[in-house]
């Protein structure tokens, strides 16, 4: 009998046609000193773990059970297949279950049980307005885009599952027709090609190896147009002037290279339009005009500079233009196809300045025509141009405290002006719009508010509410992001945001959440509406956001002041702005925790091991515990940056910087943790790998810390399913909860 459960002992993995939906069921069933036991994962529904009992196995048949759910199965092993009838809801259905080896990645062992994850969950006690589900379910209908002719109006629609599928909806007629079908794996976006046909993009449990889709409207002749295996893809160029065709760039040839491909969204056939052929001094960026014609490229140097590359108009061969670092940014927004002047576009650059401009740039020349506008305090990298209206510029703009903008077109002065009587108080963004320009999409946003979708007439002026994003939350009980700005230690100028529930509005000191943001390079936070800092102070938690330096929107020698400083002085920024928050008097200097993800996770492992007395509890999501670790896994395809990251973080090849690296590595330092830690992975994610999480939580284990630990093993670099995004908040509250008083 025994050798017979052996036989039965395994995963088993079969696919169940549910009215049309095919289901994925994983079994699960090991041997016990009695017979069997058996789970179920059914991943489509982010269900794993499920107890089925009663589990038997005699007489080669199966029978096992989910009584809550009113299901059954029986089949019968035979020839290495188990096959049978699974019954639900007075549906008996064939299922067929083949032997599979279920492999997890990292160390499953570490991972807290589904029931120390709930008693965490439970610990999130209170009278609250809201719930956590209120700030991270996905909004019932979203994403909208109007359609090229402005017939039809694209946009997601979710489902009781919390599928989101893409809809079309025909605005003459209001008839709406499902265009694709979310199945297992989440579509990560979508948008039109032409009025006919659609594309969309898909990866695999969150490993960024991302294929492209073509679809019709009504949902036929789906093609993936980049069916490779390991390969990441994504669009360079739509090329409104050719509708049956767009530029594509994979990884296919060689994983650590990206090269562009012309392809037909109708039949999948590619065209390489230039290959990339020195992994070792790649090309990093491609500029395409609208008629698909390749005009210039960008090039690494020797790891940490680029050399730009330009075709002039009617030339034979490239011809490299200019040398520069790799952080001085040059970068093409569009051909002035207004001009007689084939050579001339708009270029956000700042080559000859600290703070990026935009200027009008003859590429031949390789000189600047004209400054369009530029700021002395931030980086201006804000145009729109309108296609219809012979490529005029509409606006310009930047990002300071909050988005501004300057209108330039006297069509879009008007259109502004317009707005701004309509939504005074908020922020509003035109996100789209038809080929006739008669049609817009507008969202309006604030801090207190998520968003609002508005179809905009131009003729008439008038403008349409199309959906309130979060309608369950209301602007009244939202708390107040306030942009702040404060001097560090060493005489920087420091820009960030403080979100400050009511308490603190009217003088209380309340407890903080430090959230320092990802990158770090590049990377900043805005103002706006922020579901986590929203989250957090329904909870009576401030939480403070710091444009450590290193941050984009502040110029190159503000990102170059955190090189090599990360861990370090961009810390001591963080720190530098818990104390501004202190001595405003907005927060209790002994309530003090810190979250954040990918670099921001990191920031929490190095803070509760850099100032262990600060912080009370810390939450690491997807973050870096170990730099050495970091560097030694990254994907192939950031392998040509590597120089680079050497010059954000450390360059591990130099004996002194490798010794600063084992300095603020957290994973060296762990005796120094003296507050609650809980940590969060995605279990595919391609950048920060789960060992990076494996090894501290075991790490701190070995010295006594209980660390909860939370896995997801259908997800990345970050959470994008909505259970898990729910589960993981709610745990969070439930920790901080237990940790500040």
């Amino acid at each position: 009998m025994s050798n017979t459960f052996a036989q039965i002992a395994g995963d088993w993995k079969g696919k169940l046609d549910v009215q049309g939906t095919v289901l994925e069921l994983i079994f699960h069933i090991s041997q016990t000193p009695d017979g069997i036991s058996a789970t179920l994962d059914i991943p489509m529904q982010g269900a794993s773990g499920l107890p089925l009992s009663p589990a038997t196995f005699e007489n080669n048949t199966l029978s096992v059970s989910l009584e809550q759910a009113g299901m059954k199965y029986s089949g019968t092993l035979e020839g290495g297949k188990i096959s049978g009838t699974f019954s639900q809801g007075g549906m008996d259905l064939p299922l067929v279950l083949e032997k599979t080896t279920i492999t997890k990645p990292g160390d499953p062992s570490l991972v807290s049980s589904p029931e120390d994850i709930d008693a965490l969950i439970a610990l999130d006690k209170g009278d609250f307005a809201y719930q956590v589900k209120d700030y991270f379910a996905k909004p019932v209908t979203s994403g909208f885009q109007l359609s090229p002719n402005g017939k039809y109006l694209l946009y997601r629609e979710k489902d009781a599952a919390n599928k989101r599928h893409v809809m079309i909806k025909e605005v003459g007629t209001g008839n709406v027709m499902r265009a694709i079908e979310e199945q297992d794996e989440l579509i990560r976006g979508t948008g039109w090609v032409n009025d006919d046909r659609l594309i969309y993009v898909m990866d695999e449990g969150g490993n960024e190896n991302y294929h492209l889709f073509a679809i019709n409207i009504d949902g036929t002749n789906s093609i993936d147009l980049t069916p490779f295996d390991g390969v990441q893809a994504s669009i360079l160029n739509m090329l409104k002037e050719q509708k049956d065709f767009i530029i594509v760039q994979m990884n296919k040839d060689n994983k650590q290279v990206f090269e562009p491909y012309k392809v037909n969204i109708n039949t999948g056939e590619l065209e390489k339009l230039f290959t990339n052929d020195d992994p070792a001094n790649a090309i990093v960026g491609y500029d395409f005009d609208k008629e698909g014609t390749l005009r210039g490229y960008a090039k690494m140097l020797n790891g940490t500079q680029t050399e730009y590359y330009y075709k002039a108009a009617g030339a034979q061969d490239f011809v490299k233009k200019h040398t520069g670092r790799w952080d001085d940014s040059f970068s093409i927004v569009s051909f002035n196809y207004a001009s007689d002047n084939k050579d001339e576009a708009y270029v956000i650059s700042n080559l000859t300045s600290d703070r990026a401009r935009i200027v009008l740039y003859d590429l031949n020349e390789n000189k600047e025509i004209r400054e369009i506008f530029a700021h002395d305090q931030f980086d201006a990298d804000l145009i729109s141009l309108s296609r219809k209206r012979n490529w005029e510029v509409d606006y310009v703009g930047f990002e300071g405290e909050k988005v501004e903008i300057k209108p330039v077109s006297e069509t879009f002065k008007k259109i502004y002006a317009n707005l701004e009587k309509q939504f005074s108080g908020y922020e509003f963004r035109v996100v789209g719009k038809t080929d006739e320009e008669d049609q817009l999409l507008i969202i309006v946003q604030s801090d207190k508010l998520y968003g609002k979708y508005y179809h905009y007439d131009t003729a008439s002026g008038k403008s349409t509410l199309l959906v309130d994003l979060m309608p369950q939350l209301k602007e009244a009980d939202m708390a107040e992001v306030r942009p702040i700005q404060f001097i560090s230690r060493d005489g920087l100028t420091i820009h960030g945001y403080i979100t400050l529930p009511k308490a603190a509005v009217d003088g209380q000191k309340v407890p903080l959440i430090v959230n320092p943001h990802g990158g770090p390079q590049g990377v900043r936070d805005s103002w706006g509406f922020n579901p986590e800092t929203q989250l957090f102070a329904s909870r009576g938690y401030a939480t403070l956001q710091v444009n450590f330096r290193v941050s984009g929107g502040y110029g190159k020698e503000f990102l170059r002041a955190g090189f090599k400083q990360v861990g370090r002085k961009a810390m001591d920024d963080v720190e530098d702005g818990i104390q501004y928050a202190i001595e405003q008097g907005w927060v209790d200097k002994d309530n003090i925790a810190i979250y954040g993800g990918s670099h921001g996770g990191y920031a929490v492992l190095r803070g509760l091991t850099k100032t262990p007395e600060l912080y009370k509890a810390g939450v690491d999501y997807v973050g870096v515990s170990n730099i050495f670790t970091l560097m030694s896994s990254i994907p192939e395809y950031w392998k040509p940056y590597k120089d680079m990251l050497y010059e954000i973080w450390y360059n591990l090849d130099d004996e002194k910087e490798a010794a600063i690296a084992t300095e603020v590595s957290p994973i060296f330092h762990i005796d120094k943790i003296k507050a609650p830690l809980f940590v969060v992975q995605g279990a595919n994610d391609p950048r920060v790998k789960i060992a990076e999480a494996d090894q501290i939580v075991q790490a701190l284990r070995e010295k006594g810390v209980d660390v909860p630990y939370m896995v997801k093993y259908d997800e990345g670099h970050g959470f994008a399913k909505e259970e898990n995004q729910i589960q993981f908040y709610k745990a969070m509250m439930g920790f901080f909860g237990k940790h500040l008083h």
